[in-house]
């Protein structure tokens, strides 16, 4: 199931578009600023992100191009009131893929969604492909220049998200917050005992590698 984040401050819209995708076969998850948005993305990797401009703090065009800046690929679709063409304009120029004016046609935006999934190539199958190195998110299969490599699936969930964030840095403390239980008593160090593993797994890889950022935490970096 494809994963939708919807950054919308008027709270109706917002749920009546989270409604309507969740009804029809995705998960749509909302936030109503972009800072909301943007602690939604560190805990979740989104497929699309729909996105209005006219927002308190942070406006629609600063929060696609801060996305851009850590994600070129996934789509965003900006609904908005405004109908100028300067607006547009500068959407398209921060990294949008695609414009819708409210009030939105639901049936539309449904269509639209697909097209950009599909456009992004997608909605065949998750994959992250660099170089040589691919990883599955459906099937949680990785390969290395046609041969499979063994990942637990904590391993495979936490290679996944540094992959999908390249130059991103996580801290340990996110890391932890993620993929461990909330109840657990594991210290944070146990994200360094991984991160060997990985490295140990991936030695023979060369499209990427993980950084460790002293006193922060880890980011991929694909060379």
């Amino acid at each position: 199931m494809f994963k939708i984040l919807v950054v919308d401050d008027d709270r109706e819209i917002n749920r009546t578009v989270c409604t309507f995708l969740n009804d029809n076969g995705y998960e749509a998850t909302g936030c109503l600023s972009a800072d909301e948005a943007y602690d939604a993305m560190y805990e979740n990797v989104f497929d699309l992100i729909v996105s209005d401009i006219m927002m308190p703090d942070i406006d629609g065009f600063e929060f696609a191009k801060e996305v851009r800046s850590i994600n070129t690929e996934i789509p965003i679709l900006f609904i908005t009131a405004r109908d100028d063409f300067a607006s547009k304009q500068r959407g398209y120029r921060v990294g949008i893929d695609d414009y819708m004016v409210k009030p939105i046609d639901l049936d539309e935006l449904f269509l639209r969604i697909g097209a950009l999934l599909r456009r992004a190539k997608i909605a065949s199958s998750r994959k992250l492909e660099i170089g040589k190195f691919v990883m599955d998110a459906d099937e949680h299969t990785t390969y290395l220049d046609g041969e499979e490599i063994s990942l637990t699936m904590r391993e495979f969930s936490i290679l996944y998200k540094l992959l999908s964030y390249p130059k991103k840095t996580f801290t340990r403390t996110q890391l932890m917050d993620e993929f461990w239980d909330a109840d657990t008593e594991t210290a944070p160090r146990a994200v360094d005992v991984y991160m060997t593993k990985l490295r140990s797994k991936l030695s023979e890889c060369n499209d990427f590698e993980i950084v460790t950022v002293h006193g922060l935490g880890y980011k991929a970096v694909i060379k």
